[in-house]
């Protein structure tokens, strides 16, 4: 690691809070309106909004619901299901549906006696839709539907009926899927109610380690989780514990064998490309090439560029031939892809460079590029490698640029043109599904010449779309694109993305929607976003929970730095929740307007978001900027201070943590380099942040130096945002120094731009305000000040603000006041040593 993953707080421009601080109402106020405590399943909203109104009879059930407040597409809803909510509202059967009271014979008794039980059904599913499958299941189990009814309402509701007759039979296998640095565990037959414990260790090693806790999926009713930075080759040992509603405590062990950092190789399959290619297009089903499990057929290139025209469809034809691995191979050409696989599984491309690949635009129409004037749709989803319905492949090392035709603009519509790897992991074989390692690779185009996804999965509104599952894109630098710089919408069930360099796209992530899950996107470095046009909308996009549910998606120690959003919501089939959980990481944006410049825009909020310990910070303001749940948000103690890092090209970050943010297996600590004080932390100033306060008068100068000093001269009031809540035993230290004739010297703690006389600490001056304390100072006019702050009644403030008064023109001349080393320390005094704060890594852990 470079020395800029050094102790971040040694360069983080901060002021300490108290790590379980109330914010200072000036503070809330400025952030966008905020709704707490929401619920967002239509069902919870009708059974809370019926409850709240007292209605009992038919007459008063029905004008409650007319009068509730909600979007068009709701009230839609409850006029078409009116009846049935009214009985199923009155039979508390909604109520047992929101209390997920699935495990007895409560909610069968009640739907067992409607006159149309399947209708019921229907509407629950309607009102529920991330319950959709439990329900479906229950109802399957308890037989309360006949199979022809549950099929008709699986079709009605997109609902994978296989998933619920598999469910509801006598139950599912519970897995682990390895890949090399990672393995994917899901438990069947659980309850949203139960926690796990996790813990894993090499086979022979005696100490267990922790991983984090498995996720709720409410598809399967699984718990489903990964366990990462696992080493290739390797023989692995896991225990977890559940725990259900009743305290009751099951265990569970899986033991498996991460993959190999290379595939095994048939020394009888090894073929140099000047040997089998004569020119056009590498044809490996004419070829006949092929291996097995125990060896692939391995293609290795020797000089020889591989050049197609455009009568083939692809440079290289791997078809459905399988276990073949292509190595160090220069490809340019083919009329849609530059590699093609399909139906196929164990395919192993290793550094190859591809070019040139895609058809050439004949015709434009506003702006949208065509093969020619007779061709139905734009040019769109040419790729460098398509891996159709291709899964268990790897992608590493390679280089793809240049396609032959560019995307357009959103501002033309939805972009259209070139990919640089498209996925489509259904393979037909579910052993052979999802399983998709992409690493170490560099993808990119140019400003004028772009990708429309650089990373695109194919079928993204399924749930067997894009990577399926268990798959893994870490380690790559992406680079230009129209849209979507990765994309892994659909399954997402154990799909990990992480430690990748994004820029310069008009999304950085999509996970928009997750109909599975869990995923988890962490330590990636996403910056300085923008289409071709510098347009852009977040570094991570999320929504559909409601219409395609319904995954969650852990969002983990990123470095996101860019113009306009952080984590914002887009939606899916006109649905924009999403299910995130938020932790450790550092989102910086450098705009403000309607939608813009957000760490975080949650417009639906729904209630099991969760947003821990983030840094999130809107340059432009100089504090945190979101909109979510509140409820829900626990923010990093240096959340209000600006940091000259951010204005560097610093791709990774040590962020200081209690042990308690700590994440299990996710996390990497760093060796902060310093004796941890006692939540000492320097207050980093910069010249942006220092402003002239209230009406003083300001003749002479102020300099900031050393990053945390200040030298005021003349006559000046200058003050700089500081969100504090003032604790027993806080206390502030500097480094003061008086020069010259001086009416007020002093420092004072204000909550808005107006001078409240006993906020005002003073330390030299002929004058006298507010707390004399002079006599600190002394004659010496040189000293370090320790103040504990609790003894002059402070509570809060929103600046600090530097004093030096000289009303005299003339005497004010060669007076100066420096203050020096400003430091904060939560909880005592600076010379107490604790050892309670971890430093964690935040954006990329090692280089690309």
């Amino acid at each position: 690691m470079k020395s800029h993953t050094m102790f971040y707080s040694q360069f983080f421009s901060v002021f300490i809070i108290a790590l379980m601080m109330t914010l200072a109402s000036c503070s809330v106020s400025k952030r966008p309106k905020q709704d707490s405590s929401v619920t967002n399943q239509l069902g919870d909203a009708i059974q809370t909004h019926l409850v709240a109104s007292k209605a009992s009879s038919e007459l008063e059930i029905t004008t409650a619901l007319s009068r509730m407040k909600v979007s068009k597409s709701s009230k839609v809803i409850i006029s078409k299901h009116k009846d049935n909510i009214i009985h199923l509202y009155s039979t508390d059967t909604l109520l047992l549906i929101k209390k997920n009271k699935y495990r007895g014979n409560e909610i069968s008794e009640k739907l067992v006696n409607f006159d149309d039980t399947p209708s019921a059904i229907s509407t629950l599913i309607t009102l529920f839709p991330i319950d959709a499958y439990r329900i479906l299941t229950y109802a399957a189990e308890k037989n309360l539907i006949d199979k022809s009814s549950l099929l008709a309402i699986a079709v009605e509701y997109n609902i994978d009926p296989t998933i619920v007759l598999d469910a509801s039979a006598t139950g599912m296998e519970n897995s682990v899927t390895p890949l090399i640095h990672s393995a994917g565990i899901v438990i069947y037959g659980q309850d949203e109610d139960n926690s796990s414990e996790v813990k894993y260790r090499k086979v022979g090693d005696n100490k267990w380690l922790p991983a984090l806790e498995l996720a709720w999926e409410p598809i399967y009713g699984a718990l489903s989780g990964s366990i990462v930075h696992l080493e290739p080759d390797t023989q692995y040992e896991v225990e977890i514990v559940v725990t259900d509603y009743l305290e009751t405590k099951n265990q569970y062990f899986f033991d498996f064998k991460t993959r190999p950092n290379s595939p095994p190789i048939d020394p009888e399959k090894i073929y140099y490309l000047s040997e089998i290619y004569n020119g056009g297009q590498l044809d490996l089903e004419a070829l006949n090439i092929y291996g097995d499990e125990n060896g692939y057929a391995k293609i290795i290139g020797d000089g020889t560029l591989i050049e197609a025209g455009e009568e083939y469809l692809s440079a290289v034809n791997i078809g459905s031939q399988a276990y073949v691995m292509l190595e160090n191979l220069k490809i340019k050409g083919g009329r849609r892809y530059g590699i093609y696989a399909k139906n196929t599984h164990n395919i192993w491309v290793n550094k190859c460079d591809i070019s040139g690949f895609g058809r050439i635009a004949t015709f434009y129409k506003n702006n949208i590029g065509y093969e020619s004037t007779d061709s139905n749709s734009p040019i769109n989803y040419d790729s460098g490698i398509y891996l159709e319905k291709t899964g268990n492949s790897v992608v590493e090392n390679c280089e793809i640029h240049s396609p032959i035709p560019k995307a357009n603009h959103w501002g033309y519509g939805h972009p259209n043109g070139p990919n640089a790897l498209q996925i489509h992991a259904n393979h037909p074989q579910k052993e052979f599904q999802g399983q998709i390692i992409v690493r170490y690779n560099r993808f990119y185009g140019t400003n004028e010449h772009r990708f429309n996804d650089i990373i695109e999965g194919r079928k993204n509104a399924e749930s067997t779309g894009g990577f399926v599952r268990d798959s893994a894109i870490h380690d790559n630098y992406l680079a230009f694109a129209n849209d979507d710089l990765i994309e892994i919408d659909g399954g997402q069930r154990n799909v990990t993305v992480y430690n990748n360099e994004m820029t310069a796209g008009y999304v950085g992530i999509s996970i928009t929607p997750n109909m599975l899950g869990p995923s988890y996107i962490f330590h990636n470095y996403i910056h300085d976003l923008g289409d071709e046009r510098g347009k852009e909308w977040a570094a991570i996009k999320a929504g559909g929970l409601m219409s395609l549910p319904g995954g969650k998606s852990y969002i983990i120690e990123n470095y996101i730095n860019t113009n306009r959003n952080g984590i914002a919501a887009s939606a899916m089939r006109g649905d924009s929740t999403f299910w995130l959980e938020a932790r450790n990481n550092i989102i910086i944006n450098r705009l403000k307007n309607n939608n813009v410049g957000l760490g975080v825009l949650d417009k639906e909020k729904y209630s099991e978001s969760k947003f821990i310990n983030n840094i999130i910070f809107n340059t432009k303001v100089m504090r945190p900027y979101y909109e979510l749940n509140i409820d829900k948000l626990s923010e990093h103690p240096d959340s209000y201070v600006w940091s000259p890092l951010w204005d560097t090209e610093t791709k990774s970050l040590v962020l200081p943590v209690l042990p308690a943010n700590v994440i299990n297996n996710f996390s990497r600590s760093q060796d902060m380099n310093v004796e941890s004080e006692n939540h000492s932390q320097k207050v980093l100033i910069d010249d942006r942040m220092l402003t002239r306060f209230h009406n003083q008068a300001t003749k002479g100068t102020v300099t900031v130096f050393d990053g945390n000093s200040v030298l005021i001269t003349g006559n000046g009031w200058y003050k700089v945002p500081l969100e504090y809540n003032f604790d027993a035993d806080d206390i502030i230290s500097f480094d003061l120094r008086v020069e010259g004739y001086s009416e007020v010297v002093g420092i004072s703690f204000e909550t808005d731009n107006i001078l409240t006389q006993n906020k005002v600490l003073q330390f030299a001056g002929t004058q006298s305000i507010g707390h004399d304390l002079r006599q600190k100072l002394g004659s010496t006019l040189s000293k370090r000040i320790e103040l504990n702050l609790s003894e002059y009644n402070l509570d809060s403030s929103s600046y600090i603000v530097f004093i030096l008064d000289n009303d005299d023109a003339k005497l004010s001349k060669g007076s100066k006041v420096y203050f020096e080393d400003i430091k904060i320390v939560k909880g005592g005094s600076e010379k107490k040593k604790i050892n309670e704060t971890v430093g964690i890594s935040v954006g990329l852990t090692s280089e690309i």
